[in-house]
């Protein structure tokens, strides 16, 4: 069977349709056979790729899908490559792009490395997100969080929170956050939530803005079910009986910021460890005196990408390490 990439673009800039050019003339090149997606094919205008719908079955059957822009980009690819099993190669054109495993200035070398099939593939824990009201049920998915949140900004929601069917706590605020390790570096960092390494296997539950002295972020495991239930939406204080301001007002469950579920004052919303992960592919290389032009540690992608000050760091010495020789192992010790 040819091999087949599927190439997804933020067509909103100038720069990812130039490098969306190169990789599909690489690719076609080197005999891979490359889709790209129906909406964005007339500003590509790339002769030999195959045209398809945006639908969940875009990536079937491909090896992998190359995605061109930021991690909004990224994440909408994912709605494609997740139920097709297919890798994810993000090339960074966003800000801070933390999905991303290549920048532009590193691109041919990136797709050599896919051509020569010299990557290796890694497993990202997503969320199974259930909403339950008045007998209905609706199911959707997160690979970085779902959110509950407030529809209005002169509002706050009420929600209480249960942790594995046991009442946690309850508070009036802007809403609140069920991250995975992916998404803490996300929306659950800018909400004052802790960076949880992405080997890590957790839940992490973050409020927004809580009118509580119990309201800071909390990991969980990753077997734990949260729920959130709402109980509604109070009018900012002195807006109290004013004509039009309602209290049957609900809130909204959006997932990575794309899926949206209005929820209504009673409605449930249940969050557990995802049936099926997202697949991110990880190059393989490095360069000289350990500088790599790709960060392949997640500690190297923080200080990348938060700009880190690492002035005066000296590190372990190659001497050193040659005379401790190798860690004792824990069945050693």
């Amino acid at each position: 069977m040819k091999r087949t990439v599927l190439v997804v673009v933020h067509t909103g800039r100038p720069a990812a349709l130039r490098s969306a050019q190169l990789v599909v003339d690489r690719l076609t090149a080197a005999g891979l056979s490359v889709r790209i997606l129906a909406p964005e094919a007339a500003a590509l205008n790339c002769v030999g790729a195959d045209v398809v719908p945006a639908a969940p079955d875009a990536a079937a059957d491909a090896e992998m899908v190359i995605v061109l822009g930021g991690d909004g980009t990224l994440l909408r690819a994912a709605e494609m490559a997740r139920p097709a099993g297919a890798p994810l190669l993000g090339v960074n054109l966003g800000h801070v792009g933390f999905l991303a495993e290549t920048e532009p200035d590193d691109l041919a070398g990136a797709v050599e490395q896919v051509v020569e099939h010299s990557y290796s593939v890694e497993e990202r824990m997503t969320v199974d997100v259930t909403v339950r009201h008045n007998g209905t049920t609706t199911d959707t998915w997160a690979l970085n969080e779902g959110s509950v949140e407030k529809v209005a900004r002169e509002r706050t929601i009420e929600v209480v929170t249960e942790v594995d069917g046991r009442p946690l706590s309850r508070w009036a605020g802007d809403g609140v956050i069920c991250a995975t390790p992916t998404g803490s570096t996300g929306y659950a960092f800018s909400a004052g939530g802790p960076i949880v390494w992405p080997e890590v296997e957790a839940l992490l539950m973050v409020p927004i803005s809580a009118h509580a002295l119990f309201a800071g972020p909390m990991v969980l495991s990753p077997w734990s079910v949260v729920a959130v239930e709402v109980i509604g939406s109070s009018a900012a204080p002195g807006h109290e009986g004013v004509s039009g301001w309602s209290q049957t007002v609900g809130g909204v469950l959006w997932c990575d910021g794309r899926r949206s579920v209005d929820l209504a004052p009673g409605a449930r919303v249940e969050v557990r460890r995802g049936v099926q992960p997202v697949l991110l592919a990880r190059l393989r290389g490095g360069g000289q005196d350990g500088a790599t032009a790709v960060p392949f540690t997640f500690t190297d992608r923080l200080v990348a990408k938060f700009g880190l000050p690492v002035a005066g760091w000296r590190g372990r010495t190659t001497r050193g390490a040659e005379e401790d020789g190798k860690e004792e192992s824990p069945a050693d010790a």
